[in-house]
């Protein structure tokens, strides 16, 4: 149970800075915010939020353990 808590902190430690660094790219690489830009954005703020759910479940989890 320890492991699953664990695996799932360090899967939505790595959402989160896939999802930082994704958006940063895109910003440097286009130079403008345009409607491509914020489509991506969209996207990348979902792995994002899954990353904190993976958090958050991973701490719930590493404490019943």
């Amino acid at each position: 149970m320890d492991i699953l808590g664990k695996t799932l902190d360090l899967i939505g430690k790595l959402l989160i800075g896939f999802t930082a660094i994704r958006v940063h790219h895109r910003v440097l690489h286009e130079h403008k915010i345009d409607e491509a830009v914020f489509k991506s954005m969209k996207k990348e703020q979902r792995f994002g939020i899954l990353g904190i759910v993976f958090l958050v479940a991973g701490f719930i989890i590493q404490l019943l353990a």
